[in-house]
């Protein structure tokens, strides 16, 4: 009921009872009130209405007749699962459009075969989290009632801050640590913290397509650089856009292709953010997890200079439906990134906070971790096997496989016929802002590939492909 309105009239001659009947009415037949939605009680919405609890009664017993609300005894009152609805009601403009390019698969949906960004499903030590769930829903229910610390809570960062310095090598205190609600959460605050509109930033090419819309949208002019085998090409950056205010990097596994910034070219792009005072945005969206040998440090490990903003997130290790991730503020960014938090981007919720610092307290987090690596490292050579002939390339350290297509083929089309079969290939042309350096090609992500499923899903995709060829 929050979202309806009900407007009273005591000047007219219409009754309150009607007036209430009205009101709901129009809202559920307009599609405001859902099917199945609870109402307030009698008592409720006559305090929110300042009326009798009899007036409200006598409204909903119309609503009953009319068959609009059920009543379930102590239950409450509910509105009927198919209520009649007002055909003439059309949907704002913009709201039912099709996802963008990048999204293959809708949200909410369990993770299909080949599904990137999402870890397996299936290993997910579900009945420990359950009950570090628990616990920390009850620890936070006993919290004071009063507005929680813009910057997450200190046992979460104080974590954050120890995992970092063992597993990523970056050195910080807790007070440089914000939690923030993902990886998209820590790119809007940093965005809206750095006075930096109308300025250029450099960019991955290919990137992340949802961080190019992301700085679009704040203000920057997006310059793409593009990236070879050691990562971006910073003497390109210097040649082309030397004056720019901002990079963006995955320095520890490229994303998509997966290669880590070289050594050299780290040293240079941090000479260039001190020598130009510009800022560089770190995205360690995969932190430690590499298949292959050891992961490359942190790009922040490096940072003299306070120059490096370092975000992470756990959607990669634990779950994207936790919406929690983490940002490393240089020291004198510390408080003008903490004054934007308090007003615009304040931690996630508090249960959520300590479940997750509980995991990682207790040994989980690692634990997880190490067999995680275990088990994607065999999906890996399963999918290969799987592709046969194929020339696959291993991307995002090791979590994904790129299946190069012929120029001209019609990457986003195959996805999109793909996933009509049950399977969630990207296309990797919506990574790329250029058109003209675009490389068809398929994602085909391994944490969700299962064995019983592999070889089938294989050969409906690579038919796919091949139908595309003729």
């Amino acid at each position: 009921m929050s979202n309806v309105r009900i407007e009273l009239n005591r000047h007219t001659g219409q009754s309150l009872i009607e007036q209430i009947r009205l009101g709901i009415g129009a809202a559920i037949r307009d599609g405001q009130l859902y099917a199945g939605a609870r109402m307030p009680s009698w008592r409720d919405l006559a305090a929110q209405l300042g009326v009798a609890r009899g007036t409200v009664r006598a409204a909903y017993e119309r609503l009953i007749d009319e068959q609009l609300l059920v009543a379930r005894g102590a239950a409450g009152t509910y509105v009927c699962e198919h209520p009649p609805v007002n055909k003439t009601t059309s949907e704002p403009a913009g709201l039912r459009g099709p996802l963008p390019a990048f999204f293959v698969q809708p949200f909410g949906n369990p993770p299909l075969p080949f599904q990137i960004g999402v870890p397996a499903q299936d290993a997910f030590p579900h009945t420990l989290w359950r009950r570090t769930s628990i616990s920390a829903a009850r620890q936070a229910a006993h919290s004071p009632a009063n507005y929680p610390d813009p910057r997450g809570a200190q046992s979460r960062r104080t974590e954050i801050a120890a995992y970092l310095a063992v597993a990523r090598g970056v050195v910080c205190s807790p007070e440089q640590i914000l939690v923030t609600s993902g990886y998209t959460g820590a790119l809007g605050l940093a965005l809206h913290a750095l006075p930096l509109r109308n300025r250029e930033a450099w960019f991955e090419e290919p990137g992340f397509p949802l961080a190019r819309i992301a700085l679009t949208k704040a203000g920057f002019r997006v310059m793409p650089i593009e990236v070879d085998e050691q990562g971006l090409k910073v003497d390109q950056g210097l040649s082309q856009v030397p004056q720019a205010a901002l990079a963006v990097v995955t320095a520890g596994q490229q994303a998509p292709l997966g290669m880590p910034l070289s050594l050299a070219r780290r040293h240079a792009l941090l000479k260039w953010a001190a020598c130009s005072d510009s800022w560089i945005i770190e995205d360690d969206y995969l932190s430690e997890l590499q298949l292959a040998g050891k992961a490359a440090p942190a790009l922040a490990s490096l940072d003299n200079e306070g120059r490096v903003i370092h975000i992470g997130t756990f959607s990669k290790t634990i779950s994207p439906a936790l919406r929690l991730g983490f940002m490393v503020v240089p020291p004198a960014l510390v408080n003008q990134f903490v004054d934007t938090a308090a007003v615009l981007a304040p931690a996630p919720a508090m249960a959520t906070q300590m479940a997750v610092t509980a995991f990682m307290k207790g040994g989980h987090y690692l634990r997880h971790l190490r067999r995680m690596k275990r088990l994607y490292a065999a999906r890996l050579e399963l999918l290969r096997k799987a592709l046969g002939q194929q020339h696959a390339q291993d991307a995002m350290a090791g979590l994904a496989l790129l299946l190069p297509l012929d120029n001209g083929q019609d990457d986003q089309h195959i996805a999109q016929q793909a996933l009509a079969l049950g399977l969630a290939p990207a296309p990797l042309s919506v990574w790329y802002a250029e058109a003209e350096h675009a490389r068809p090609g398929l994602l085909l992500g391994i944490p969700n590939i299962l064995e019983p499923d592999v070889e089938q899903a294989c050969q409906q995709l690579l038919q796919l492909i091949d139908n595309a060829k003729r």
